[in-house]
């Protein structure tokens, strides 16, 4: 556990490995939210990725296109854990 100390202006410092451990950089952001019984919880901000990224990840260089009847089908059987 770390004791961290308030500053005059209501400010708190996380410690270096405090955000190591979250894998938190310099620049980054994190997401701080209120539980119950004054409590709080700290978790890196992961940032949202661009939409064309997607289209690179589902590319297959060389291999058949997929209906959607063929996505849907192997995106069934990766929910019910069969393959």
């Amino acid at each position: 556990m770390s004791t961290l100390t308030v500053t005059a202006k209501g400010q708190v410092t996380l410690r270096k490995d405090i955000l190591k451990h979250l894998g938190v950089h310099p620049g980054e952001k994190i997401i701080v939210d209120k539980l119950p019984d004054g409590r709080v919880e700290v978790k890196a901000a992961r940032p949202a990725g661009k939409i064309s990224d997607v289209f690179d990840f589902l590319k297959r260089e060389g291999g058949p296109s997929l209906s959607i009847e063929e996505m849907n089908a192997v995106a069934a059987q990766g929910w019910t854990g069969k393959r």
